[in-house]
């Protein structure tokens, strides 16, 4: 998750866009230029639409209006039926009227007995027995009084919560120091990624975790993990740690989750390639092939140029925890295993956590694809039937994909209680697809393997085996002619109608008339046009972004083929309806950039979260509530730019009863992560890196820093002058009725 059109501090790396592929894109248009204060800025055409402790934070409205009850609602209840969070730039999390919202989970709180509190001035350590930073992607595990895994229990649980990246001008007393890296601060940094797995009781009707669990676990960027899948033992996995290829260290930049039918917890390495460096030159001590792959993920180097890394890891000393980071060819063995050359190769996988079991092994899924991997979405658990699991690559122009499983699915499955070994009979064996997009509303999945004659021929590439394959996903998309999209993130599945919700976040990149390595707009992607933010910041792109919805033709899930629409198209209310606000979203609704997106499997709500860059002027990142439609419910709309066209199936455009906004962040947040207790009555929402973009110049003066939340709400330490922290934050309504209702 990242804001490419307005980069904080600790993002610069994710804001790839490696791809240039020369992949189809349907509806070839000329410019567009156009304010989203509906402005237009040159002569252009018209376009036609034919058509959630201790510490409660502030709630406050906007206009209110009844929703028409959508199943699955209880008596009395009507969806949406609270009065919309009008938008804010307030260094506080806002939340409707009657509802209240508590901090419970922030970063840097211990997770195990024997633990010191934080103080939150950077002194603090030992970040592998805390929170990490960054809070992202979160599942919901009941437990029952006893302990054991319980499905509907709404007073005992486990949180699996993602901790994607670290805002490192707060984690040391001055920031960060200059490369080479202090060793201290790389052990910290390190520890502060990866996955948390904490226990959750309620007491007197509220949540707050317990510090003393045997189930805690913190997973870490420097904890071993097993590598399953075609991949396992490839020849592109050897490393000094792992002569074998079996074997990694650490799961970084995790970002979206899912979770089995069977009870585990997936995470999704995303935006991993800029943690490695490499040197200049390396190119030359390497094959043809492997410079290619390199350079398709982001690392790609010249004689002169290095890639440099993110955080400068690799500089902090000899020692093989630091040494692993840099990439570069160091060794004299043919195969690897005397250096680190492969490493970045053993990150970008789905990996499976059995959050009961805090000994459990974990495992990366190669099986599902290497690419920056966002959440996992399954289909609907149909007893002997495959299962479909849905997943976005969260970079500019890259693909959407779904793995359909060889196992047809056990119901048995889902209670057994060695939850690692369904896993293994699921997820290792099946096939993966990546998804085309034609421009008349249908859509192709084509098979990622080498039986395809697209990607055992491929002139670019020359792939070994199905291992390599999955190492190299995005390879194999290009071979086969993928769709470009503007950033797949998140993705959800109708609980209802087993449809599928991909948010596409933005696109810095896309263009009517692109040069060089921009990308053209298309019927899947329709928009590119020029945003004011603020007074004369320029933005251009798809800038707000927009929500792709899918169904499998007759609803199986190892369908071939598929037909699709837009769902939302993210704009701001004053926006021109023409090019820009195509959903005809008002005040109560206009949101830009989509990243987040979950159903609520109580009600049935669609939240929609956000991520973004451009609109920042006006609000703070936010969440919406949604009552969808099924996909055709709308008309299509034709964008018409002068001399070319192009024209997308659109979904109805939303109503007051059917898209609300529901939560604004404090300053400079993201939202993100999203789970309920089974009756929908308690929410748990992630806030993200607020105040991010301090500069690290500033951390000697909190009056200098853009948030201080959640401190400047009483939680923590450090008062109305705090560091900002990352927090998991529980939302009830205060008459004890279902969320969003």
């Amino acid at each position: 998750m990242n804001k490419p059109f307005d980069l904080p501090l600790s993002a610069h790396f994710d804001e790839e866009d490696s791809n240039t592929s020369t992949n189809p894109n349907f509806g070839s248009v000329l410019k567009a230029r156009l304010s989203r204060r509906g402005m237009l800025r040159s002569t252009l055409g018209s376009a036609m639409t034919a058509a959630f402790g201790s510490v409660a934070l502030t709630a406050c409205g906007g206009s209110d209006d009844d929703s028409n009850p959508v199943p699955p609602t209880q008596p009395s209840e009507t969806l949406l039926g609270f009065t919309a969070v009008a938008k804010t730039l307030a260094d506080t999390a806002t939340v409707p009227t009657g509802y209240t919202a508590t901090v419970v989970y922030a970063t840097g709180d211990a997770m195990f007995a024997g633990v010191s509190a934080f103080k939150n001035d950077g002194t603090d350590t030992g970040y592998d027995r805390r929170s990490g930073d960054c809070h992202d992607g979160m599942e919901y595990f009941g437990l029952s009084a006893s302990g054991a895994p319980d499905p509907i229990s709404n007073d005992r649980a486990l949180l699996g919560i993602n901790f994607e990246y670290i805002t490192p001008q707060f984690l040391h007393v001055n920031g960060p120091s200059a490369r080479p890296r202090p060793a201290g601060e790389t052990d910290i940094e390190v520890d502060c990624h990866g996955v948390g797995i904490v226990e959750i009781s309620k007491t007197a009707g509220k949540f707050a975790t317990v510090q003393a669990s045997t189930f805690n676990r913190r997973i870490t960027g420097a904890t071993e993990i097993e590598i399953t899948g075609p991949a396992r033992a490839h020849a592109a996995l050897v490393t000094k740690f792992s002569p074998t290829g079996t074997r990694t260290r650490g799961t970084v930049n995790n970002c979206g989750t899912g979770k089995t039918p069977w009870g585990t917890l997936l995470t999704g390495e995303e935006n991993w390639a800029g943690y490695f460096y490499r040197a200049a030159g390396d190119n030359q001590k390497r094959t043809a092939n492997a410079n290619v792959a390199l350079a398709r993920y982001g690392r790609s180097v010249t004689d002169a140029a290095a890639a440099s890394s993110r955080y400068g890891w690799e500089t902090s000393g000899t020692q093989d925890k630091y040494a692993r980071w840099d990439m570069s060819v160091k060794g004299v063995s043919a195969d690897g295993s005397d250096d680190y050359r492969n490493e970045i190769n053993g990150q970008g996988y789905i990996v499976e956590i059995d959050p009961y079991l805090a000994t459990s092994v974990l495992k990366k899924r190669t099986a599902l694809g290497r690419y920056a991997h966002e959440s996992a979405a399954f289909s609907k658990p149909v007893a002997g039937k495959p299962l479909a699991i849905y997943m976005g690559d969260d970079a500019q122009n890259e693909y959407v994909y779904k793995f359909v499983t060889s196992a047809t699915w056990s119901q048995a499955d889902a209670t057994a209680t060695d939850r690692v070994a369904v896993g293994d009979k699921y997820l290792d064996q099946g096939k993966l697809y990546v998804a085309r997009f034609n421009d008349d509303g249908t859509g192709n999945w084509i098979e990622l393997s080498m039986s395809n004659p697209a990607i055992s021929g491929y002139a670019t590439y020359a792939f070994t085996d199905n291992g390599d394959v999955a190492i190299h996903s995005r390879i194999a998309g290009d071979a086969v002619g993928a769709t470009k999209m503007d950033r797949p993130e998140w993705c959800g599945v109708h609980p209802t109608n087993g449809e599928i919700y991909f948010t596409m976040t933005n696109n810095s990149n896309r263009r009517v008339a692109p040069t060089g390595t921009q990308t053209q707009v298309n019927a899947a992607n329709p928009r590119a046009y020029t945003d004011i933010k603020g007074v004369s910041t320029t933005q251009q792109g798809n800038v707000n972004g927009h929500i792709v919805r899918v169904r499998e033709n007759g609803g199986e899930p190892g369908a071939s083929s598929f037909t699709w629409d837009v769902y939302l198209f993210g704009a701001e209310s004053t926006a021109s309806p023409s090019f820009v606000n195509l959903s005809g979203l008002t005040a109560d609704q206009d949101f830009s950039s989509p990243d987040g997106l979950v159903f609520s499997p109580s009600t049935g709500i669609c939240w929609i979260q956000t991520d973004d860059g451009a609109f920042t002027d006006v609000t703070n990142c936010m969440m919406l509530a949604a009552v969808p439609g099924a996909l055709g419910d709308g008309e299509k709309v034709t964008l018409n730019y002068g001399t070319t066209t192009v024209t997308t199936p659109m979904g109805k455009k939303p109503t007051p009863n059917t898209l609300k906004r529901f939560f604004v962040g404090p300053a400079n947040n993201e939202i993100t992560g999203l789970c309920e207790t089974p009756d929908g009555k308690v929410m748990f929402i992630n806030v993200q890196h607020p105040g991010d973009d301090t500069a690290v110049t500033d951390v000697g003066d909190p009056a200098k820093f853009t948030s201080h939340w959640p401190g400047n709400s009483g939680y923590g330490a450090g008062g109305a002058t705090a560091r900002p922290r990352s927090a998991t934050v529980m939302i009830t309504k205060n008459d004890g009725g279902r969320i969003g209702t």
